[in-house]
């Protein structure tokens, strides 16, 4: 599994080699580090990989979030009639992100289709794209929340660890670097169907998000968490529904 590093202590974007940063912004590489991703130029990269795209706008665009600039790179290369299926295989995991907006713009609310577009890229070995495929498909998931729980529970049987856990993290009452889900945060255990299938997941990628998932939900329904847990920790004590328990009950004082 592909893994992201952490820069070490005291080093930013300016620590960058050049000829490292030359070559993520020709697309010929992907980040390795979240550092690598900030550092680097959208412009030059959308310019040298859909040279018809509108690479003014997105140099425009540079002051914003990387959120607000990945959307962008999907909406620009959906103008520029870009070959998507092609640019899903690309080098770069910046570009293979960007695809994973486009498809999202394309396809909206008609959740099945939209899943299905995002599965290979929800299974994609490289950490950033598993990131930006459930950030792009979140605002769609959460217009018919019931559908989307419904489409996305057989994921949780995946054998691939990587689509069991975007089955849980796209529906994150909370989330990271996206808006909140107020359905779910006022009622978390409308996504009993996805987490409890979860609960004791052997892979450590999955645990983490389904702790994530209850440890969003205990900022808003602390009682709602701890009796879960009290169950879970019941029905299933081994090791990876503890793991999953104590990291869900980790912002809670009364936590064990």
């Amino acid at each position: 599994m592909a893994t992201v590093r952490k820069a070490a202590p005291g080093r930013g974007v300016a620590d960058v080699p050049p000829e490292r940063l030359a070559e993520l912004n020709a697309g010929r590489a992907a980040i390795t580090t979240l550092t690598e991703g900030l550092a680097m130029d959208f412009a030059v990269l959308l310019k040298a990989v859909v040279p018809a795209a509108d690479s003014a706008a997105m140099q425009a665009a540079a002051g914003e979030g990387v959120t607000r600039r990945m959307a962008l790179g999907g909406m620009l290369l959906r103008q520029a009639g870009a070959d998507l299926a092609a640019l899903s295989a690309h080098p770069s995991d910046t570009v293979r992100g960007w695809v994973c907006y486009a498809l999202a713009q394309e396809h909206g609310t008609d959740l099945p289709a939209l899943l299905a577009a995002l599965r290979p890229l929800a299974d994609d070995p490289h950490f950033g794209v598993r990131e930006w495929v459930w950030l792009a498909a979140r605002p769609a998931l959460l217009t018919d929340l019931p559908q989307a729980i419904t489409l996305l529970t057989p994921w949780t049987a995946e054998r691939s660890e990587w689509l069991r856990r975007f089955a849980s993290e796209a529906l994150r009452p909370r989330g990271v670097w996206c808006a909140h889900a107020p359905a779910l945060r006022a009622e978390p255990a409308l996504g009993l169907p996805l987490l409890e299938p979860l609960r004791a997941d052997p892979a450590r990628y999955v645990q983490d998000s389904v702790a994530n998932w209850l440890n969003d939900a205990a900022k808003d329904q602390p009682d709602w968490v701890t009796a879960l847990c009290a169950r879970w920790l019941a029905e299933s004590p081994v090791s990876a529904t503890q793991y999953i328990c104590k990291r869900a009950q980790r912002s809670l004082k009364a936590a064990p």
